[in-house]
């Protein structure tokens, strides 16, 4: 474990800022996002539970982030966020057995989640 709260506060702020930009390409670009991640919006229904997850959701796990990176003394903000990132790559994890490996974009997101939430768990506050 590395203890290091300016190391700690840089990956909280990084993860801060990748939820806000995923956030605001799926304002502006739901469609386009969406077929990137292998589906297709329709209806009402498709919309408002796209903008549910990669608005509302990862704006407040941005929000948590920032608040984790402001207080990075208290580790459980921190410690939540990462459960929050790490969520992802076990979620994908029960499709793997099924469906076998995501491809091209999702599968650099499927590592990059998996290695970002286990470095802000091993980033510690300084003692």
């Amino acid at each position: 474990m590395i203890h290091s709260d300016l190391l700690r506060r840089i990956l909280l702020s990084i993860t801060a800022l990748i939820f806000i930009v995923i956030a605001v390409q799926g304002v502006f670009a739901p469609e386009q996002m969406a077929a990137g991640l292998g589906y297709v919006l329709s209806g009402p229904n498709g919309y408002s539970e796209f903008y549910a997850i990669y608005f509302g959701v990862w704006l407040a796990t941005a929000a948590l982030a920032i608040l984790a990176a402001v207080r990075v003394r208290q580790s459980l903000i921190g410690d939540l966020v990462a459960m929050f990132v790490l969520a992802q790559p076990v979620g994908r994890l029960f499709a793997l057995a099924q469906f076998g490996l995501p491809q091209g974009l999702l599968l650099a997101m499927f590592a990059l989640e998996a290695v970002g939430g286990l470095l802000i768990l091993c980033v510690r506050p300084s003692v």
